[in-house]
This record gives structure tokens, sequence and C-alpha cells, in this order.
């Protein structure tokens, strides 16, 4: 005797359990979550560090502390200082978000907000710091014209700068690889309702 499926109307058979199962995961797609969670983690790890080690170059000054010349005079240069403390502080937050998500496999947060916490907080920071780049870029290039004549005779001070502007910029590059997986995550979210597409 062959089974039929129920018709409009029809009650199931008795046998028969149409309960809605929870989705299947395999080992693979698991490999693969994890990697993603793997791969935010080392993007984390690497904004953390370029943007300490930019605010780090920024406030400290080793030749004459007491000088007239130094960053917390020039607004761009507070700006790069802050935004990249601010930016340290947040990956921080985010590398213990993420280890904590690797080791109990759940997310901080509920995963909704999380998914939206993350990708919204990547792209406030992210553009923050390539704005702060851009206007410290802008004055440590007009300080460098002879009119001014600072960089000639501080040139410690404008090396510093330099590579306080260039740590900032190699941090919001990984900050922005970061705001696409966190977008991937919201894209995902918003198709299947889970973060992850497998």
């Amino acid at each position: 005797m062959r089974s039929q499926s129920p018709r409009n109307g029809d009650a199931a058979p008795s046998g028969l359990n149409l309960s809605p199962r929870p989705p299947f995961q395999s080992t693979l797609s698991l490999q693969k979550i994890r990697r993603l969670n793997y791969l935010s983690l080392l993007l984390r790890i690497a904004s953390f560090c370029f943007s300490v080690a930019s605010a780090i170059f920024m406030a400290t000054d080793y030749r004459c502390p007491h000088s007239a010349v130094t960053w917390y005079r020039f607004d761009a240069f507070r700006y790069v200082f802050a935004a990249n403390a601010i930016v340290s502080l947040y990956s921080l937050f985010q590398l213990v978000v993420s280890v904590w998500e690797i080791s109990r496999n759940a997310t901080l947060l509920p995963e909704v907000l999380q998914v939206w916490f993350d990708f919204g907080h990547d792209q406030v920071f992210a553009y923050m710091l390539m704005s702060a780049g851009s206007a410290g870029a802008a004055l440590s290039r007009t300080l460098k014209s002879p009119e001014p004549d600072i960089c000639s005779s501080r040139s410690s001070f404008c090396i510093q700068a330099d590579i306080a502007v260039a740590l900032g910029l190699a941090s919001f590059t990984f900050l922005g690889f970061s705001c696409l997986l966190s977008g991937f995550r919201v894209t995902c979210f918003i198709i299947r309702g889970s973060r992850f597409h497998l």
C-alpha cells in the first residue's frame, strides 16, 4: 500500500510527524562557521594593534616634551589620537566578544542585537578612522610645506606624526574588512534568520 500525503482539510496519518525540525548542520558547515569566527577575531586583533600603536606614536614625543610644537596643539592630530584611542577600546571589546563567541559557540548579546550592533559600530568607527586619517595626513602635508617651516626644525615630530597617521589608516583597513564581514552577517541574518549563510 502506497502512503499518500494529506490533502487540504485532511488529517495527517497517525504515524507521520509534521513538527518542524531544527536545521541540519554538517561538520563541514561548522568548520566554515568556525573559520569565519577566527577570521573575525584576526581582523579585530589587527585593528586593535594598529590603533593602539597609532595612539601611542601620536601621544609620545621623545625629543623635547616641553617644546611649543606638540601633537596636542593641532586639532587634526588630537582627532587622530582620540579616534585611534576610541577604536582601540572598541576593538578590545570586540576581541572579548569574538573570544566569547568562539569559546561558547553563542553570541554575547541576543543574535539579532549582536549582528546589528557589530554592523553599526563597525561602520561608525571605520568612518571615524578614515576621516581622522585624512585630516592628519592633510595637516602633516601642510607642515612639510616651506611656509610654516615646522618639519625642518622638528623632523622627529613630523616623522612620528606620519607614522601615527599611517598606523591609523592601517587600522581603518582592517576595520573596513570587519565591516564587510559584519555586513555579510547582517545580510545572512536578513535572508536566512541566522548570521551564517550555511
